[in-house]
């Protein structure tokens, strides 16, 4: 059975019953959704996955991103027996370290679409095997790369994605962070220093495109997923779609909602360095 958050967020909903529950939203706020455009990385597994499907569900256009063909296309494949449409579900296929495969994703998408409502930056790479000292033992090469995953290639994709953002009068920005970036646990160091170092960028691009575009509703914040069964975690039993309640909460939230704020799937507001907790409902009609 589903059940709700102390916060209201509506937690282990079937995606198969999505139109009985729409995932937690109510209709007002589901019925936001629908007609805007939406950018998902790592949309071909796991926690992309599932937000990409709901959000097509609710009748959105879906810019489907990953490395992968074949898992964009299970992902399509997923959404038809779930009883989603998918024709609004554009897969790109695209590495988000690459600027040529941005800019050409972003062409295409351009060919499609006037402006992006929204942008899940949700693609990431776990921790490189290394030893017990990472830190110490971790080559270059492999600590570049995560980085470049886990950091550059989601500002880089911001930033070129801005013009179509700004387009949007109302845009919201979600950034997929993880308990890590609060963390230092031995064995991690790397990967948490990724993450904490991501929960910075989105706080701080909050404030600066709040502080250039004071015209515009602008709501970019960071949220952390939790643990579900994906593909960086084969072991946990929990539904990836675990998130999508959350998720869909901010980027259906109407004008002057948070921005540069830290949240939990479950709902709880965080803080994070010199970001105190938000403190209204997220749940307003």
């Amino acid at each position: 059975m589903p059940f709700f958050s102390t916060q209201g967020i509506l937690q282990q909903a079937d995606p198969r019953c999505w139109q009985d529950h729409f995932f937690g939203l109510t209709p007002a706020r589901w019925a936001r959704l629908a007609g805007c455009a939406f950018w998902i990385t790592g949309a071909g597994t796991g926690y992309g996955r599932a937000i990409a499907l709901a959000l097509a569900a609710s009748g959105a256009t879906v810019f489907l991103t990953g490395r992968r063909s074949e898992k964009l296309q299970e992902t399509l494949d997923e959404g038809v027996c779930l009883g989603i449409k998918t024709d609004q579900c554009i897969p790109i296929v695209a590495d988000i370290t690459s600027e040529s495969d941005l800019i050409q994703a972003i062409e295409l998408i351009s060919r499609h679409v006037s402006k992006l409502h929204g942008l899940v930056n949700n693609a990431a790479q776990p921790q490189p095997c290394s030893g017990n000292r990472p830190l110490t033992e971790l080559s270059l090469a492999s600590w570049n790369e995560l980085m470049s995953v886990n950091v550059t290639g989601q500002w880089l994709l911001t930033k070129l994605a801005m013009p179509l953002l700004i387009n949007s009068d109302s845009l919201r920005i979600v950034f997929m962070s993880s308990e890590a970036g609060w963390a230092y646990t031995s064995g991690f160091g790397p990967y948490n220093i990724s993450k904490s170092a991501l929960n910075t960028l989105g706080a701080s691009l909050a404030a600066e495109w709040a502080g250039h575009f004071p015209d515009k509703d602008i709501q970019i914040n960071v949220l952390i997923p939790g643990e579900a069964k994906t593909e960086m975690n084969q072991a946990s039993t929990i539904s990836p779609y675990s998130v999508v309640s959350m998720t869909l909460t901010l980027l259906s939230h109407p004008s002057g909602g948070p921005n540069g704020c830290f949240f939990h799937r479950d709902g709880r507001h965080l803080e994070f360095a010199y970001s105190p907790s938000y403190v209204n409902d997220l749940l307003v009609p």
